[in-house]
Formats: structure tokens, C-alpha cells, sequence
């Protein structure tokens, strides 16, 4: 993982620059008010006090959703990643602000080719020139991790080459550190951290990119789609060069082909859009409910068309795994909210989600109910999959339950699917092709040999908890003997209070020295002891106004606190 649990107060010191720059970034954007509401200065004192400034001006008058989005493009690489990830989670932001982060584009500019030809040389060992019989110097598309070239080897393959940015694993690393301690204080001290856990979406996020960024993942995830669909003429996937893929660089086939939006190019050179949609569709469905392993960015860019109707599948960056239950979970619930039963479509739904306390059942299945009467008498083929799987991420949020990431991809590429497929046939209809693999899904629950399958799985776990229970209850009763049983307790949000009762404590602890200075001063004084100023003890002069200005510093510091 980029990002690592343990140590990262003391490694957020490390980027103290980083993090102003953040912070102030945030307040001229006008989340001054956001930055009040958790303690960072507290936790930071002493390195945050030159953080300061006003909103610049005229920032009152963009929505909250604008100012957000323009503050990330200000911070960089992996604040756009993060919005857009984000823009495509409406269970976790609002409507609003995710159709802004959408907007977020990777618009940097492509780094010197000198640098591309280090990484290259340094990873592969060699010079481009005895590598490469054509390097074309500018690249055809930069983003916020890398840039891609295309390139001819010296064996006369023409390829495309991606190679990662200078320094960009270590900006990161970096950011995602200081974005999970905001995280956590944003965690501890509100509401509404309390219930998203930002913590997890930073931590989840973080495991993205690092995926992201690590060439050779990409490249294994690409052969390994290769190999799930060998002797399939309906789908091309592009060869890995193993021997030219490193953490930084990529080498892969360059494949001529049709970007699957351009019904024109389709149309001008004969392609079936039809076919094209069906199968792109199957080969989709195809992934998720038989091998549980899918392409979870299925846009346009990443889906050519080439001679036959053949769809090929580009950048393995982003893939998506779901377990066989999950499939299963899916599958069941579809099937319920088609057959209007509430109760097993809301049990499926809980069998997906997370949660961290039970929800209202009753509220549950009424949702769910009313969701199936938007459909109910409408033609398949008028049922908008994406609009239906958007109404029940919202529903998922309404009700505080998670998508985890790997389900909602499943629920994103399904709907980007159907979308390109209206595309290129208007008369697409998702859950028409959908149909047959959940019934098959279904059927297959039920066939001898996974029933028989189950029902030794369940057997062994049986017995294997019959066999270590006395184990483990003579092992507890051991430890209740020896005094080592421990009870813990989890507080949250109590931070908050405790900061108060501390800094209430140390004023009450200054009043005090002050009151003990003023006291001593006073019996010097008194007793008349050193040297004179103005015919009183200079000794107990002194100590009146060192009390003085401390008494000052003590009423500043109540008053610009708010409290008296």
C-alpha cells in the first residue's frame, strides 16, 4: 500500500509544506468554515501558524460544488483522481457536487522526452535505439500518472509505450498521508465523517492508485483477461511485451480499430452497431456473472471495434473482481424486484452492502417497493438500467448502508455499458440481455453438484468449530484464572471535549501562577527586602508587572476564544 496506517502523524510533519499549501489552498476557496470544525490546528500548533488568509474575491458567488472542483484542479494529480472517483459515487457525495466533479479533466502538460527516455533506459536496461526502431518523441495522450508514445520494436510490432511521470509516486504518497489525517479528524469530530469513515474512501482510494500506477499490474490484468476469453473471435485483447513491463514503463500492442461511439466511422465502413451492442453487452455480462473478474471502465475510449464487429478491450488499469456469492446476492435481488417481493430483494440488498448498524427493514422494503412501481408497467426495453441502478444507489445512502468499491464498479460498468449500447442501437435493451445469465446464474444454485458442493463446505466448518470450541473455552476459562481477560472500550468524538477540558485546566493552571506571583510580589513588598524603586522593593515591582502581562496574555487569549 501507498498508504500505510502507523506513523503517519510523524510523517505528515515530513510534508509540512505539502499540507499548508493544502490548507491554504482550502481557505481561499472559501472552507474556512469546513477547516473550524475539526482541530488541525491543535494537532499541528506549532508548524500551522502561518496558515492563514481570507477566500479570494468573488469566491461567494460559486456554488459550493464549483469551488470544490477548482480547488482540486489547484491541488493537482491526486485531488483530480480523487474528484473523479468521487463523481461517480452518488451514494457517498450529492447530485450536485458529483455532476460538477465530473468536469475534472487530466489536463497537464506531457513531460520532456528526455525524462521518458531515462525511465525507459533505466527500467529496461538498454538504449531506446537498440530497443526501438521508431520512437515517435511526442506523446498521443498525457495524463496526471503518465504519458503514452507510440513506437515500432526493433522486431517491426508497432506498440504503444506508457510511461509513468518523474516523481509522481513520492506526490502521492505525500498527499494521500495528509489526506487520510484530515480524514480522521474529520472521522472523529462530525457526523457525517463519523458515517462515511473518509478514512476508508482514503484508504480505498489509495489502493486505486497504487494499482494505477504499477505498470506490471495492469499488464497481468490484461493476460489474464486474455486467457479467460482464448478462442472467443468475438473480443481482441492487445499482447503484453512481459519482457519490456516494469513498474514504470508498459509496452503493449498498438491495435488499429474504431472508437465504439463513432457511429459515423461504424456506419461509413459497414460495421452491424447492432451486433457491435450485443455483444459488447454479452462480453460485459459475460465477465461479471461466469468468471467474476471485469473491465470496470468500459467507456468508449477503451472499447474499439475492429473488422468483424470484434470488440477490443484497451487499458487494463481498472478492473474489477466480485466473489460468487456477490454475483449470486445480485442476481437474487434483480430477480425479486422484477417479481415485486420486497422482503428477499431487501435481503439480498443487505447480503451486498455494508453497514455499521442494522437499518429500518419496514423503511427498507417501502423504498424498495416504491422503486419496482416506477417500472412496473413499462415495457423492458423503455427500463433505463442506469437510471434504475442510480435510484438504488441513492437509495443505499438514504438508508446509511456502503456499496463496496468492487460492487459499485459492477454497478458502474453495467450502467456505462448499456449507455454506449443505446449509442449504437437505440433500440438496446439491457435487461433483455441481462436475462439469460441471471437465470443461469440461478439455475446453476440449484444444480446437484453445487448443492453437494455447499453442504460439505457447511459440514466441515461444523465440525471444525466442534472441534476447537473446548480449545477455545478452555483457553477463555484459563485467562479468566490469570486475571488477562481485558475489556475494551471505543470512544468516538469525545476529542473535542477532552481538548477543551485540557486547555480549561492549563488556564486554570496559569490563573493560578499568576495569582501565586501576585501573592509572593506582594509580601516582598511588604517586607520591604532589596534593592528600592520609587521607595518600594524593585523585586516586588517587578513581580506586579511580569503578573500583569501575563494576566493581559490569560483575558487576550479568553476573549479571542469566544468564551468568557
Amino acid at each position: 500500500m501507498i498508504l500505510g496506517r502507523t506513523g503517519i502523524f510523524t510523517r505528515t510533519y515530513r510534508n509540512i509544506h505539502r499540507y499548508r499549501q493544502i490548507l491554504t489552498v482550502l481557505i481561499r476557496y472559501g472552507f474556512g468554515d469546513f477547516l473550524d470544525r475539526i482541530p488541525w490546528r491543535e494537532s499541528l500548533e506549532a508548524r500551522f501558524r502561518s496558515v492563514s488568509g481570507k477566500p479570494l474575491e468573488g469566491v461567494e458567488r460559486l456554488t459550493r460544488a464549483e469551488r470544490v472542483r477548482l480547488a482540486a484542479e489547484e491541488l493537482g494529480p491526486t485531488f483530480v483522481k480523487l474528484g473523479q472517483l468521487l463523481s461517480t459515487r452518488p451514494d457517498l457525495i450529492p447530485a450536485d457536487l458529483a455532476q460538477e466533479l465530473a468536469k475534472l479533466q487530466d489536463s497537464v502538460p506531457p513531460f520532456p522526452f528526455s525524462d521518458v527516455r531515462a525511465i525507459i533506459e533505466s527500467d529496461l536496461g538498454r538504449p531506446v535505439e537498440e530497443i526501438f526502431l521508431r520512437f515517435d518523441e511526442t506523446p498521443v495522450a498525457a495524463a496526471s500518472i503518465g504519458q503514452v508514445h507510440r513506437a515500432v520494436l526493433r522486431t517491426g510490432e508497432a506498440v504503444i509505450v506508457k510511461v509513468r511521470r518523474p516523481g509522481i509516486e513520492e506526490t502521492v504518497e505525500a498527499d494521500l498521508e495528509i489526506l487520510r489525517h484530515l480524514a480522521g479528524l474529520l472521522e472523529r469530530h462530525t457526523e457525517e465523517g463519523e458515517f462515511h469513515r473518509p478514512t476508508r474512501i482514503v484508504d480505498e482510494f489509495g489502493g486505486i492508485l497504487e494499482k494505477e500506477m504499477d505498470y506490471r499490474a495492469e499488464a497481468d490484468h490484461g493476460e489474464r483477461f486474455a486467457r479467460l476469453f482464448q478462442g472467443n473471435e468475438a473480443i481482441y485483447v492487445p499482447a503484453m511485451f512481459h519482457g519490456m513491463v516494469t513498474k514504470r514503463v508498459l509496452v503493449m500492442e498498438y491495435v488499429e480499430g474504431i472508437k465504439s461511439s463513432r457511429v459515423d466511422l461504424l456506419d461509413g465502413q459497414g460495421y452491424d452497431r447492432k451486433t457491435v451492442a450485443s455483444r459488447g453487452a454479452d462480453l460485459l455480462l459475460e465477465q461479471i456473472f461466469r468468471f467474476g473478474f471485469f473491465h470496470g471502465d468500459p467507456h468508449p475510449g477503451n472499447l474499439w471495434v475492429l473488422p468483424g464487429n470484434v470488440i477490443c478491450y484497451l487499458d487494463f488499469g481498472m478492473m474489477g473482481s466480485v466473489d460468487r456469492r456477490s454475483r449470486e446476492d445480485m442476481a437474487d435481488m434483480v430477480y425479486a424486484l422484477v417479481r415485486r417481493d420486497e422482503s428477499r430483494a431487501a435481503t439480498a440488498l443487505l447480503q451486498l452492502v455494508e453497514r455499521d448498524e442494522e437499518p429500518d427493514r419496514r423503511a427498507l422494503e417501502r423504498d424498495l417497493s416504491a422503486l419496482t412501481d416506477l417500472y412496473v408497467d413499462r415495457p423492458l426495453r423503455e427500463i433505463r438500467v442506469e437510471a434504475v441502478l442510480d435510484q438504488l444507489l441513492r437509495l443505499i445512502s438514504r438508508h446509511r448502508l456502503r456499496l463496496p468499491y468492487d460492487r459499485y464498479l459492477m454497478v458502474k460498468a453495467l450502467a456505462a455499458t448499456e449507455g454506449l449500447g443505446r449509442v449504437l442501437d437505440p433500440d438496446f435493451d439491457m435487461t433483455a440481455q441481462a436475462a439469460p445469465f441471471i437465470r443461469r446464474l440461478r439455475r446453476a444454485r440449484f444444480h446437484p453438484s453445487r448443492i453437494t458442493e455447499e453442504t460439505a463446505e457447511t459440514l466441515g466448518e461444523i465440525l471444525r468449530l466442534l472441534r476447537e470450541m473446548p480449545v477455545d473455552l478452555r483457553d477463555i476459562l484459563k485467562q479468566l484464572r490469570q486475571g488477562k481477560v481485558r475489556i475494551g472500550f471505543e470512544h468516538r468524538r469525545l476529542e473535542p471535549f477532552i481538548f477543551e477540558l485540557d486547555r480549561s485546566s492549563n488556564r486554570i493552571s496559569f490563573a493560578l501562577v499568576v495569582s501565586a506571583i501576585i501573592v509572593g510580589s506582594s509580601l516582598i513588598i511588604r517586607a520591604d527586602v532589596g534593592p528600592k524603586l520609587f521607595g518600594l522593593s524593585g523585586l516586588g515591582l517587578f513581580g506586579f508587572l511580569l503578573a500583569a502581562v501575563l494576566g493581559v496574555w490569560l483575558l487576550i487569549a479568553v476573549l479571542r476564544s469566544g468564551k468568557l
